[in-house]
């Protein structure tokens, strides 16, 4: 469990979550490359950017220049829709 667990679950059961995201860096239509998304990268839950799309997979980064990794579909939960301050 980390600390998006309880988002990734009201976003699986149709939910529309809204938190304010710590650190450096609703599902609705297939992501784009620089949406940023709720995703799961080899056990670990990102608030981060989509880099890259290779046929079914997404190339996840932060806004670094840090690669975390390529994930599928079912690996992301969400895309950012809006930023409020």
């Amino acid at each position: 469990m980390g600390w998006a667990t309880g988002y990734i679950a009201k976003l699986k059961a149709g939910e529309t979550v809204s938190f304010r995201p710590r650190g450096s860096s609703g599902r609705s239509g297939k992501p784009s490359t620089w949406d940023i998304v709720l995703c799961k990268v080899r056990g670990a839950e990102y608030l981060h950017i989509v880099k890259a799309i290779q046929g079914p997979r997404f190339q996840i980064g932060n806004n670094r220049g840090y690669i975390d990794g390529w994930v599928g579909a079912t690996a992301i939960f969400g895309k950012l829709p809006r930023i409020e301050s």
